[in-house]
């Protein structure tokens, strides 16, 4: 299987406290990674790491080797905008712009140079269709985007990464603020987007890393405990630690 990330010896700080301990792994194409572990065990940040959000934080100091398509993303010749395209972001609260369904999806394409209304128009709605959402907006597209409902705004922002034609589509815990038919309607969705997406998600929830990931990572104070295909580390973990937190004896 072909790699899309390559991750060795990640190491992140903020200030004096590491958040980040050595963490080396894969990430493979067209896969769902799911990111599992108790709060605060650095999930998200290590989930930021992938489109160097962590950036934009004070006092954030990251060491070690992180490669997207076998580019190391820290050089200094490495394009930050490129990647933040290549590689789209969905938050854990759905955060629609305050502007109409359309002009969400738009948004992306037209700060790319894109103004063509007729294009604009193809982009919107093959995005909204490959977020399984078009059809229960498509008469209200000048509508405001605040008035949809939570999962069908956790859908439009999907939409609205999958515009910038990316590559990757980092998810953290998106589901979390949705109710479970909401959530059903995302996993499945997930599940669909694969096929022309790899996929990174931070998740809480172990049954949903079982149902929809075919690779999971399992994140305790900041390292990587294991590795591994879904089915095993849900069946057979190598680990003492994993099998303890997938039973529930803590976490």
């Amino acid at each position: 299987m072909k790699n899309i990330f390559k991750i060795e010896n990640l190491d992140l700080y903020y200030g004096d406290f590491q958040a980040l301990k050595s963490v080396s792994l894969n990430v493979e194409e067209n896969k769902v990674t799911a990111l599992i572990g108790p709060s605060g065990c650095g999930k998200s940040t290590f989930l930021r790491c992938l489109n160097r959000m962590n950036d934009l934080i004070d006092n954030c100091k990251i060491e070690g080797l992180i490669e997207y398509s076998k580019k190391d993303i820290h050089n200094q010749a490495f394009n930050v905008i490129e990647l933040r395209t290549k590689v789209g972001m969905v938050f854990q609260k759905p955060n629609p712009f305050p502007m109409s369904i359309y002009d969400n999806v738009a948004y992306g394409p037209r700060c790319q140079g894109i103004k063509d209304k007729s294009e604009l128009d193809k982009i919107v709605k093959k995005s909204l269709q490959s977020a399984a959402l078009f059809e229960e907006v498509e008469t209200r597209l000048k509508d405001s985007a605040l008035g949809l409902s939570g999962g069908q705004q956790q859908r439009l922002c999907i939409a609205r990464a999958i515009a910038m034609e990316p590559s990757v589509i980092l998810m953290d815990e998106p589901t979390s603020a949705l109710d479970p038919i909401a959530t059903l309607k995302i996993e499945e969705l997930i599940n669909d987007l694969k096929k022309e997406y790899t996929i990174v998600i931070v998740t809480h929830n172990m049954q949903q890393a079982a149902r929809i990931s075919d690779t999971t990572a399992f994140f305790l104070m900041g390292e990587v405990i294991e590795i591994d295909s879904t089915d095993k580390i849900f069946t057979q973990p190598k680990n003492k630690k994993t099998e303890d937190y997938i039973t529930g004896r803590f976490g």
